[in-house]
């Protein structure tokens, strides 16, 4: 839990239960409570627009097929296409 262990945080309670008079600890608890709620709805709304990203990722990704396979059909034929030949007309003899 944020990089700490279960000892070094049972440690830190209890220097903080130490040093914070009795009279306070509804006012910590109240803080510490508006705290993780809004960590919560952090948390909450990152993974809500995570999802939404993947989900618009997945949506844009057959579009983005059909443009690459379309310009590659059209550049493909442009390439495979052979100029029209030009007509050669034989001249006549001359006497």
């Amino acid at each position: 839990m944020f990089g700490i262990s279960w000892a070094e945080f049972l440690v830190i309670l209890v220097v903080a239960i130490v040093i914070i008079p009795a009279k306070h600890w509804p006012d910590v608890a109240r803080i510490l409570g508006r705290a993780v709620r809004f960590v919560r709805q952090i948390i909450w709304k990152l993974s809500d627009m995570s999802e939404q990203i993947c989900q618009q990722i997945d949506l844009q990704q057959p579009i983005d097929d059909l443009i690459r396979t379309t310009t590659d059909d059209v550049l493909d034929a442009f390439s495979t296409r052979r100029p029209p030949k030009k007509s050669v007309k034989k001249a006549g003899r001359r006497k």
